[in-house]
This record gives structure tokens, sequence and C-alpha cells, in this order.
């Protein structure tokens, strides 16, 4: 796809399985890949946050995207995520990673380091300037404690011809609206937050970044699908039947949730890398109500099947 079209639509950020020895599970990552090319998925995001990334060694974080780009083989555009806190550091990986075979990077703000506005302005450009790749910047203040600001974001735009598009996952679908008056409709919002994704659709950006789409592929593709085709009804009707299954998802730090699903259904084990642990008993059951439930409702609709 050309233009914008190649961010349309939804990118799982695919969790990175690992086997009860804490290596990763090379035979089980393939299945995902798979399962999320065949249900129809736009773009595939390894090494991010949900991948836990700030776990992985660079030759991990490499491998696991060289292997993406192989399996996806154009079918799905690859965006690996590089973010760090350091400048350099994210320089070297961005590199890395564009050698790796992916078609761009999602960078996150610095963590922990809490830069300005400028401080920002000078990082993002940095990377842009030194790689010349194509950067989907990454704004979630939940986690990195910094936010990019609409303004930041069109300086940046203006200034970085790679800087094409801004993932959102503050919380807030009024953010969609900031961020197009100050970069223009020509700039790409992804929303970053499953529970708001067709609100996000709704004031203009262009797709979803999910993490429930590592379980539920084609019922999140069929969500975008239906808006796209001006089915607001369908739409609404998949969002709502969706929405326990995404609460359920994050009812502990992800990606753990997720992986206790993906376990449930027999596609991996629930394995995580510390700090991250496994979901406490309470929460692995709301998961499993969860989980069962959906199933039973994917079963007994027909709205899931394509626009």
């Amino acid at each position: 796809m050309q233009g914008r079209d190649r961010f349309d639509g939804v990118f799982t950020a695919l969790v990175t399985p690992f086997t009860d020895t804490g290596a990763i599970d090379w035979p089980a990552f393939d299945r995902l890949v798979d399962g999320q090319l065949e249900a129809g998925v736009a773009g595939l995001v390894p090494v991010g946050t949900t991948g836990e990334a700030a776990t992985l060694s660079p030759d991990e974080a490499a491998g696991l995207v060289a292997r993406t780009a192989r399996r996806a083989a154009g079918r799905a555009y690859v965006l690996a995520g590089t973010g760090s806190n350091a400048t350099d550091k994210t320089i070297t990986a961005t590199r890395r990673t564009i050698d790796a075979g992916a078609d761009g990077v999602l960078i996150v703000t610095p963590y922990y380091s809490r830069p300005t506005q400028r401080g920002l302005i000078a990082h993002f450009g940095e990377v842009a300037d030194a790689t010349g790749a194509e950067i989907m910047l990454y704004s979630v203040p939940g986690r990195a404690a910094v936010a990019i600001e609409p303004a930041t974001a069109a300086a940046l735009a203006a200034a970085c011809p790679g800087i094409v598009a801004i993932k959102e996952a503050g919380g807030d679908a009024a953010r969609v609206t900031d961020l197009r008056a100050a970069c223009g409709p020509g700039f790409v919002v992804h929303c970053g937050d499953d529970a708001l994704a067709l609100p996000f659709y709704a004031l203009g950006a262009r797709g979803l970044t999910s993490v429930v789409s590592n379980f539920a592929p084609a019922e999140c593709v069929a969500l975008h699908e239906a808006w796209r085709s001006g089915d607001a009804a369908r739409a609404l009707d998949i969002h709502e039947r969706l929405a326990p299954l995404v609460k359920a998802m994050f009812v502990e730090t992800s990606p753990a949730p997720v992986k206790a699903a993906l376990a449930l259904a027999g596609r991996m084990g629930p394995t995580l890398r510390l700090p991250l642990v496994e979901p406490a008993e309470a929460s692995r059951q709301a998961i499993a109500a969860a989980v069962a439930a959906f199933g039973q409702a994917v079963c007994n609709s027909s709205i899931f099947g394509a626009a």
C-alpha cells in the first residue's frame, strides 16, 4: 500500500512467547505471526512493550524482527519497537532493526528521564536524522511519564519527513482532534488503547495498535472493517461484544493477561520474564471467564464475518 493507507487497520503489538526456561519459543511465535496474517491484520509490531522488549537482548530483538519480516513477506507492515531512554541507544537499535527487515519503527518517549518537550524534539529529531527510518512516535504517559504534546508532534512532522505517525496511548480520545488540528490530516494517528478503538476511528484515527488482537485478531479486524465500510451499527455491536474481553486483558499489567488468555487457548505458554509475573488467581479466573464468554459470543453471532 502507498501513502497513508499502509497504516490503515489493525497492527498487532506481538507478545514474545517464552518456554518454561525463559528462552524464546520460536515455534509459538511463528504460529502467532501466521495466525495474525491469516486474520488479515495490516501490521505486525514485534519487540514493543507488549513483546517485553525491555527484557530482550539486542540479538533476540533483531532475531524477532527478522523472523517477523520473513514470515510477513510483504503481507503486513512490520513496525518494530526501538525506543529507549538514551538517544544513542535508540539510534543503534533503529539502525539494527531496519537492517533486520522492519519497514518502520515505533519509538516511545524516553522513560525515566522525563525530558521536556524541547528535549523530545531534540531526541526524536536526532534519531530521524541519523537513521532515515520511517517513524511512528509513541506517546504513553502512563508508562513513560511524559506525553508528546500536539505542538511537539507537529514540529517534528514539519522538520523530519520520516516522522509520519503517532501511536496515542494516553487514554483520551480528544487527543485525536488535537493532534489532527496541530499536525494536519496527513499525519497518521493510531489508537494505542484497545478500549478506545471505535471512538478513535470516529474522530479520524486510521488504525489501532492492539494488544487484544494477539488473542482475537479476526474480531479486531472486523471492527475496523465495519467502521471503514460505513456500518456504524455493526461496528458498535462488535465493540460492545469485544469490551468484556478487552477489559480482562488489562486486569493486570500487560502482557500478562493476554499471555494467560493465549495459554488458555493452547497457543503458547503463559511465561513472562521478570519483573513481570503471571496473573494472580483472581485475575486468572476473570480472564478465563472473559475468554469463555467471548468464545460463546463469537459462536452465537454472525457479526464477526467479513464486512
